[in-house]
């Protein structure tokens, strides 16, 4: 504007840095000083136009900021214009400030009017903890930013200007390409969101390209440690699809969409080096605001930005340098391929998390979302072979509807519905929705065959995990806890009976055991296990070979466990994996087929690595010849689930979407 409305008042304060910062504030009719900025509007028509607030939100909680407004947040009010210190320490000053730079920076560049392009009202809110302690992030919700306030080594997450645009540039993607927040299109959000975060805070403080700094992000947070030791992500971190792409799935970062973020915007980082900013960043809107799509991958998300530098008239030279910036990254297509992955894709994008797949009998459950995995779960079953489509069974009510096993003929799964938890069951091939039981607590699991369903569930008065046995056709339920200090949980279902893991008290202390109950004759079997020895049980399954599960007897070693079997009488104890020695391995969960049994392992790990990741290993039930891969997928692999014969389905990650995946055989040696 030409000039500023005569109601904005030209106030400071000192940001973070030191620096003395020029804000924008506003008199109230109580005479205080208020971080309103209405310094955008003309003074022609001073009461439309954007508005920029900044909150003090010291003291909410983030539950009750994230996606709502929270009723013990204040505009932050100062008795002069020239602001003390507080609004230095509390994050004010610099969120405040930022923010004007960002809506000058998307203004002046690109003529955009505010985060929505409608100069809807912008606001910040400051300060926010977590259940009373610090909270070290900061976030876009659909409607606001939020900052958390910082402990430890980290000042509020206001402090740095290229998280405020960070977080503000989500607001901007929200309203033009809307790139889903999973997966790959989720990284790439991310990872524009990171590009144009930096471009604002080198322009807002001056800061050149040449500087060895120029690409961290975060880097200004800490109170002690160097911006290369305090950064967040390094834009020139060099990272490539083929090298240091996490396949992680929905249940971590969303599908890698930070852990892979800067493979996309190391992409873009190279490209306005080479272009420079001012033509790097109208290309990098252009294609943002034109061309990307909602679930645009990365290869989609290379050809929106040469679709976009082609459109603005680059030469011929520039354009070779957008695509060899690419090309330097492993953004090409058919990267995905590239991976090596060996799996059969039986329903991509399932974006699901803390709830698994089941198979049986040729068929397979498994709950399903919208590609972001926000809408509510349903219950869907499909063939494992593949063949046909995959059809609907449970409601799609708006609750969600988890924990879904399948024996091949009848589907169940639970229901978290208003009142109760309800436990379904269903025909695969059509029919009554049946309801045969309800709970007011969670449920952890479910599983049936035949007649004989159980499910998992917590114990409200105590908190102890315990298993529940429901006769489907009757409607008779036991409970496999035989006393109020019994835990049981991990149930397993075959021939009318029952296992599970359980814990007990004896005279000298608890143990850990696995036992099986027989719904026929109401007999509980205890499986040979050393009580005085073992420290942990893992899940069980049961089959026409016998039970299975894991089970750790070291606790000093670094996670190895074994995977044992015995017959449902108890008897003839066997070791198919060992815990320690030549073939063991880090077994955590198994699932077992009449052919084979499937173990996924899990490392122990610091950080995201694809070696880390969860993988499959298949041995035979009477664990003769050892144990093989069963995909040499690089990326997660969770949520196992044995059909017939040696094929296995599961939960993969690999390219970055949580993919429904199987296998009919191992896959050997990796």
């Amino acid at each position: 504007p030409t000039a500023a409305p005569s109601f904005v008042v030209k106030g400071s304060g000192t940001r973070y840095n030191g620096q003395k910062a020029d804000l924008n504030l506003y008199k109230g009719a109580d005479g205080t000083y208020q971080m309103y900025d209405y310094g955008f509007r003309d003074a022609a028509t001073p009461f439309s136009g954007p508005l920029l607030q900044t909150w003090d939100a010291r003291g909410v909680d983030v539950s009750a900021a994230s996606g709502a407004w929270p009723s013990g947040a204040a505009i932050f009010k100062s008795d002069t214009p020239d602001l003390s210190a507080d609004f230095t320490d509390s994050g004010a000053v610099d969120a405040h400030w930022a923010a004007n730079k960002v809506y000058a920076y998307y203004k002046n560049h690109f003529g955009r009017k505010g985060l929505d392009d409608k100069d809807g009202y912008m606001y910040s809110l400051v300060g926010v903890t977590a259940n009373g302690q610090p909270y070290d992030n900061a976030f876009w919700d659909g409607s606001k930013m939020v900052y958390g306030q910082g402990g430890g080594d980290f000042r509020t997450f206001s402090a740095d200007t290229d998280v405020v645009g960070h977080e503000m540039t989500h607001g901007v993607t929200e309203h033009t390409a809307g790139l889903v927040y999973a997966g790959q299109s989720g990284a790439m959000n991310e990872a524009i969101s990171d590009y144009f975060g930096n471009a604002i805070d080198l322009e807002a403080n001056g800061q050149s390209m040449d500087d060895p700094d120029a690409g961290l992000l975060g880097e200004d947070l800490c109170t002690t440690k160097s911006p290369r030791e305090c950064a967040l992500r390094d834009l020139n971190d060099g990272h490539t699809t083929s090298k240091d792409f996490i396949g992680t799935t929905y249940r971590g970062d969303n599908g890698g969409v930070h852990l892979n973020s800067t493979i996309f915007s190391g992409a873009l980082w190279d490209i306005r080096q080479d272009l420079g900013g001012d033509l790097a960043d109208k290309i990098v809107y252009r294609a943002l605001t034109a061309y990307m799509t909602p679930l645009d991958g990365f290869t989609e998300g290379r050809a929106a930005v040469i679709a976009a530098a082609q459109e603005l008239g680059v030469t011929k030279a520039q354009l070779k340098k957008v695509k060899s910036s690419f090309d330097a990254h492993g953004i090409v297509p058919g990267w995905e391929t590239a991976l090596g992955v060996d799996t059969d894709t039986l329903i991509a994008k399932d974006n699901v998390a803390g709830t698994g797949v089941d198979a049986g009998g040729g068929k397979y459950a498994v709950s399903r979302s919208n590609e972001d995995g926000s809408e509510p779960y349903a219950v869907w079953v499909g063939n494992t072979s593949g063949k046909g489509q995959p059809q609907l069974v449970s409601p799609n009510n708006g609750n969600y509807n988890v924990y879904a096993s399948t024996d091949g003929k009848n589907v169940a799964w639970a229901e978290y519905a208003y009142d109760a938890v309800k436990i379904h069951v269903r025909p695969v091939g059509g029919g009554v929705d049946k309801v045969v039981d309800g709970i007011g607590t969670d449920v952890t699991s479910v599983t049936i065959n035949g007649d004989v369903l159980a499910y998992g569930y917590v114990n409200p008065k105590t908190g102890l995990p315990q298993v529940r046995y429901v006769n489907i056709k009757t409607g008779a339920t036991t409970e496999m806890s035989t006393n109020p200090v019994m835990a049981t949980t991990l149930p397993s279902v075959h021939d009318d009976k029952i296992a599970y893991a359980k814990l007990w008290a004896e005279s000298d202390g608890y143990k850990l055991g696995v036992e099986v109950y027989d719904t026929a004759t109401g007999k509980r079997q205890l499986m040979p296990i050393d009580k005085s020895a073992v420290y942990g049980i893992g899940q069980t399954a049961f089959t026409d070979d016998g039970v299975f599960w894991v089970e750790d007897n070291d606790i000093t070693d670094t996670g190895q466990a074994a995977v044992m079997r015995a017959d449902a009488d108890g008897t003839n104890r066997t070791t198919l994996t060992p815990e320690s020695g030549a073939g063991s391995l880090y077994a955590y969960q198994l699932t077992a087929s009449d052919d084979a049994v499937t173990v996924l392992t899990l490392p122990p790990a610091t950080s995201w690595t694809n070696e880390t990741l969860p993988k499959l290993y298949q041995v035979a039930p009477d664990g003769k010849g050892g144990a093989q891969r069963v995909s040499c997928n690089r990326g997660d692999q969770v949520y196992p689930s044995a059909d017939t014969g040696q094929r296995v389905l599961w939960l993969d990650g690999t390219t970055g979407y949580t993919n429904l995946v199987k296998r009919d055989r191992p896959a050997g040696t990796c």
